[in-house]
């Protein structure tokens, strides 16, 4: 199997990291070399990006506003984890022959960013150069499920509120229905097992 940029997707708590982890555990026992690398990245603007999450960094109230710069940090954090020659992810992939699974891509950008289709077409705008992955996994969950065990978390960052989830959830499901590249949509209901023999019966159909 080639060298694959694999990136999993989905609202708050729906298994993404379990999943990655798994998979990368999958690559490595096949012989494989595999890598984490997920968004928010540890660089300079990763780690404001984290902070601004967690904590009210910027004075800002307008919640429309506070979206508007999280998309510009974003994107640049995302030119970052692509193409940094230390870890980025074609550095990975090119030289180092390695899987790279990422939690989260341009498409959280779409979902948790755009409240209209003024703010679809802004943030598109930011990201429309960044390529497609290989494969986006998206592991769907009810917002009842999601919010369930987000009462289990050890802290809560600003996007983890119920009626924010549902707007994420339906800007989800209508980002991937005119979506053109390889996409693999789960119920992330099931137990874990069932959802990691899914993703790799679809990578050895697709990519073996």
């Amino acid at each position: 199997m080639k060298p694959l940029f694999i990136v999993l997707e989905g609202i708050d708590k729906a298994g993404k990291t379990t999943q990655a982890e798994l998979l990368k555990s999958y690559f490595i026992k096949e012989g494989n070399k595999a890598i984490l690398s997920s968004e928010p990245t540890d660089g300079v603007i990763g780690k404001l990006i984290r902070e601004s999450l967690q904590s009210s960094v910027f004075a800002l109230k307008n919640q429309a506003r506070f979206d508007e710069q999280m998309s510009y940090l974003f994107a640049a954090d995302r030119h970052y984890h692509l193409y940094n020659d230390v870890d980025g992810v074609y550095k990975l992939i090119q030289e180092d022959s390695s899987h790279v699974i990422a939690t989260r891509y341009y498409f959280s950008s779409l979902a948790y960013n755009c409240n209209n289709q003024k703010d679809y077409d802004f943030v598109y705008s930011l990201n429309q150069r960044f390529p497609n992955p290989d494969l986006v996994i998206y592991l769907d969950i009810p917002l009842e499920t999601a919010l369930s065990r987000l009462k289990n978390a050890a802290y809560k960052e600003v996007y983890e509120t119920q009626e924010k989830l549902h707007q994420v959830r339906n800007n989800y499901h209508k980002i991937f229905q005119s979506y053109q590249g390889n996409f693999l949509k789960l119920d992330a209901t099931q137990t874990r097992e069932n959802i990691h023999n899914q993703i790799i019966e679809y990578l050895e159909k697709q990519f073996i």
